[in-house]
């Protein structure tokens, strides 16, 4: 009969490998057996991961801990999953330790562990604390990590988290000569808003379509000469929002989390505002490049994504938006592995109305208008301009207008009206069991329960969608942004004043909207 029985120098700790939000479990299993001396990582893991050993090896010498000459070997299971990233040294480290009896093995067996070893045994933050948190809780398990990671994986509170500057006194903790303190979850970070709506000049029809579109997470699209006010707008908008729920802050941070973005472990209750370049590559605005990491549409999950000069950005990147507008998650694509992330983003575009900017002023237009207003606007298709809820022109402002004082609404009154129409919403959904959070998300037969219209407004929308031609995403759309609008002025039914202020912001780019 063959001995099954776990071989003497065999020790065991748990970490993950990350795909996407989710934190795949991985064995770190380090045997110490006779033969020729040895340190070999083995289980499909990357060129970080294989350097692990070198880390590993001098910071256990700095520390005055000689590996014997035997062979080690560390295999992370399972085997066919990738590895990828420096927060594997510490569990094989501690699994190394357990091993050579240097620390209890059952207190590292049941444990789970991330963090990168410095050569002179120092532990250094890494990406992931949160989801790794939320494994170790699931699973039941004690996390070790970084000192510089504590707050942020406390943030869980399902489970113990132990984080230590070096690896010395995670060693003094595991054989109680030196117990640390659990970590504490790190501050809950407030940002005020300070840039408020009442500074803008004018473009009251613009603020308007703000509320309307903070109220309902309805996609924007301002088309207005350079010096407009557009980018003002938009930098505005934050302000209107509600602060993200407990549900939605942890969703956040968990993203951020992934980019290494979370500041000193604090949690933010501001909803994220992301404004990329329109240079920005594919996978800077989508996600991807090495380890798929999230783009900016998921790092702007639960908060406002503002794309200035809208038509710069390259064709294949608008196009690649259309599927996460509609569905909400993007998935990323590798040969080995596909990523899902969550991106349901408030879309706020801006676009000067040809390549001049100069449209809409016939002194100022050059020689081609209007054909270069429409070979500029063209560059948005059909069917991404479909998905935009409200599309509305911002003119320029007048010069006596500038030297007027603030007089317009604040931006912090606006906010309360916004936080009612979204309670409404939120009541609207629990009451029916619906998952939806906002009118944005409301589809099918949920839409058809929450916003069919009276039958004079019923009549409206049909004789309005034949004139416009709508396609049936842009009927759907409309009956949304109707029920939003309600949802602002308090009424329980949408009548024709509603739909008629919803279609009054979808005539831009309505000789497209037949598109598909």
């Amino acid at each position: 009969m063959f001995d099954t029985a776990r071989p003497e120098s065999l020790s065991r700790i748990h970490t993950v490998a990350f795909e996407g939000l989710e934190a795949r479990r991985v064995e770190v299993q380090c045997a110490v057996t006779p033969g020729v001396p040895a340190f070999a990582v083995v289980g499909l893991p990357d060129k970080a991961v294989s350097e692990a050993r070198e880390r590993v090896r001098t910071a256990l010498s700095a520390m005055a801990i000689a590996l014997p000459s035997k062979r080690i070997t560390v295999n992370l299971s399972p085997a066919d999953l990738p590895k990828e990233g420096s927060h594997f040294d510490l569990p094989i480290a501690l699994a190394l330790l357990a091993a050579l009896d240097i620390v209890p093995r059952d207190r590292v067996d049941g444990a789970m562990a991330l963090g990168e070893l410095s050569l002179d045994g120092t532990l250094v933050a890494v990406i992931g604390a949160l989801p790794t948190a939320l494994a170790a809780g699931e699973d039941g398990r004690v996390l070790f990590c970084p000192a510089a990671c504590g707050a942020e994986a406390a943030w869980v509170g399902a489970t113990p988290v132990f984080a230590a500057r070096t690896l010395a006194e995670l060693i003094g903790h595991l054989t109680d000569r030196a117990p640390l303190d659990p970590a504490r979850p790190g501050e809950v970070i407030e940002t005020p808003h300070l840039k408020c709506l009442s500074e803008v000049r004018g473009q009251e029809r613009a603020k308007r379509a703000l509320e309307i579109a903070a109220a309902g997470r309805h996609h924007l699209l301002m088309v207005g000469s350079p010096g407009s006010g557009k980018s003002m707008l938009a930098a505005r908008l934050p302000g209107l929002l509600p602060p993200l729920s407990a549900p939605e802050a942890l969703e956040t941070s968990m993203i951020h989390s992934l980019a290494g973005l979370l500041d000193e472990g604090g949690i933010s209750r501001t909803r994220p505002y992301r404004a990329p370049h329109h240079t920005a590559s594919m996978a800077a605005i989508v996600g991807g490049g090495r380890g798929a990491k999230p783009g900016e549409i998921s790092l702007a999950h639960n908060g406002v994504l503002f794309l200035d000069e809208f038509p710069e950005y390259p064709r294949a990147v608008l196009e690649t938006l259309r599927q996460p507008i509609e569905t909400g998650d993007v998935v990323v694509a590798r040969a080995n592995a596909h990523v899902t992330y969550p991106c349901r983003f408030l879309l706020i575009a801006a676009a000067n109305p040809c390549r001049c900017g100069q449209l809409y002023d016939a002194a100022q237009a050059c020689g081609r208008a209007p054909l270069c207003g429409e070979d500029y606007m063209g560059r948005i298709s059909g069917p991404l301009m479909d998905r935009f809820d409200l599309r509305l022109e911002v003119p320029p402002v007048a010069y006596a207008d500038l030297d007027l004082p603030a007089t317009g609404e604040k931006s912090a009154d606006i906010a309360l009206r916004v936080a009612a129409a979204r309670r409404i919403q939120a009541d609207r959904f629990a009451a029916l069991g619906a998952p939806a959070r906002v009118n944005a998300d409301a589809e099918g037969a949920l839409l058809d329960a929450i916003a069919t219209p009276d039958p004079a407004g019923k009549a409206f929308l049909v004789k309005a969608a034949e004139r416009f031609r709508l396609t049936a995403r842009g009927y759907h759309r409309l009956l949304r942004l109707a029920r939003t609008i309600a949802d602002l002025e308090g009424d329980t039914t949408v009548a024709t004043p509603h739909i008629a202020e919803a279609l009054a912001y979808r005539l831009i780019g309505s000789g497209t909207a037949n598109s598909d």
